[in-house]
């Protein structure tokens, strides 16, 4: 199993050189169209942009090898300072986002060498797995062929058959040799990439920034829709119901002498309304901050909402202590909304919630054994968990692929208070 998975690892890694090697013929004519309309950037109208257009593909080319080299392991962060306001494209705002912005000269720099390295290291992948084919495939070469090549010493210097067969030994070590290279010829390019297309430590300290900024704004939207939210329902039930309730008893008071009966008929209905305006009250509370979880925990907590799924779900859980108030709010309403979007949209038989607490990270997982085919931009309750967790800078990913299991993973620093007794 370790031989067969290192070999499809190569034939990966080579085929990941033959594409590298074809992106780097592309990055001398980007870099030479981004330096045309730099220079022409001044022209008006045409200048403006034609920087647009060539910016945009010279971002597109290098996000293209962030991509590529965050899926074979090696991430790196799009380093662009958000655009600001009202900067539209071609306009003298954007402009100065676009030169002004250090990532945008990064790019540029990386083109030329990134395209020399890619495809030098592209080469010599091929070539080693080439040239050991050939020793290994020498003999039939030599049969069909003869010497027109081989005999003249040309890749495998050979006088007779005698020779090409002991090739086929060399040829194969070389061809496992070269295999064995090739990923880390090609974790070589990406790390070299990773050099000038990631994020400088100023660059990180500025998307840091320019998160935290939307993310606080995020945090004051949530709360005042909160809050707004509270204000209607207290203003359209309990409060609404607690005036119906004196207005009844006052009714009552005018009639207790003239008519008992119905006066103890309308304190019979004040009661009841005071009952449900209680009820409202509690429900009320509970959307704001649970009672079960400040006594049990977001594990007690997560137990007691699965209990009224219609779906059997598992709850596992790994917490040795408490997280803080804040946290553990934010974490089991998003669970909550999760084990929603399960109830009502997966047709699942069974579900389950795990919860783990690892080197200052809480990780939650909440999945199903449903169709699948979840699509996080069809519906908002994905966004809204998003928003809950990235106050704490937290992060949400869906894995839904058709015919399931869909599982929503949930990541976000945090410590653990005192341990529980």
């Amino acid at each position: 199993m370790r031989v067969a998975h290192r070999f499809r690892t190569g034939l990966s890694a080579m085929a990941d050189a033959l594409f590298a090697i074809g992106l780097a013929l592309l990055n001398p004519g980007v870099l030479a169209l981004w330096l045309a309309g730099l220079v022409l950037s001044p022209v008006p109208v045409l200048g403006p942009e034609l920087l647009g257009v060539t910016t945009t593909v010279v971002r597109w080319r290098a996000d293209l090898e962030r991509g590529l080299s965050t899926r074979a392991g090696v991430p790196i962060r799009r380093p662009y300072l958000p655009q600001p306001a009202g900067a539209e494209v071609g306009s003298r705002r954007w402009l100065k986002w676009v030169v002004t912005d250090p990532a945008t000269w990064r790019d540029a720099s990386w083109l030329v060498p990134g395209a020399i390295v890619g495809a030098v290291l592209g080469v010599i992948t091929i070539a080693v797995v080439g040239y050991a084919l050939i020793g290994v495939l020498l003999v039939p070469l030599w049969l069909f062929l003869g010497d027109i090549w081989f005999g003249y010493g040309v890749f495998w210097p050979t006088a007779d058959l005698g020779e090409a067969w002991l090739a086929l030994p060399q040829g194969m070590a070389i061809l496992a040799a070269g295999l064995a290279l090739a990923p880390l010829l090609r974790a070589t390019n990406l790390r070299f990439g990773r050099l000038l297309l990631a994020p400088t430590h100023s660059a990180e300290l500025r998307l840091r920034v320019a998160h935290l900024t939307v993310t606080r704004a995020d945090a004051v939207d949530a709360q005042a829709a909160e809050l707004r939210r509270i204000e209607r329902d207290l203003h359209d039930g309990a409060q609404a119901r607690m005036v119906s309730v004196g207005m009844t008893i006052g009714l009552a008071e005018r009639l207790v002498r003239r008519d008992p009966a119905a006066a103890l008929k309308l304190l019979a209905e004040a009661r009841a309304a005071s009952t449900t305006a209680l009820v409202e009250l509690r429900h009320l509370v509970r959307g704001i901050h649970p009672p079960v979880l400040a006594e049990r925990g977001l594990e007690g907590a997560v137990q007691a909402l699965v209990m009224s799924l219609p779906i059997r779900t598992d709850v596992t859980s790994h917490l040795p202590g408490r997280l803080d108030t804040p946290v553990e709010s934010a974490v089991y309403f998003a669970v909550a909304e999760a084990l929603a979007n399960m109830s009502r949209h997966s047709n699942a038989r069974s579900g389950w919630v795990l919860l783990r607490h690892a080197d200052g990270v809480l990780f939650v997982q909440v999945g199903d054994d449903g169709d699948g085919g979840a699509d996080p931009e069809r519906g908002t309750g994905l966004h809204g968990i998003e928003r809950r967790l990235d106050v704490f800078d937290g992060t949400v990913s869906v894995t839904s692929p058709p015919g399931g299991p869909t599982v929503v993973t949930m990541e976000l620093p945090c410590a653990l208070s005192s341990p529980r007794t």
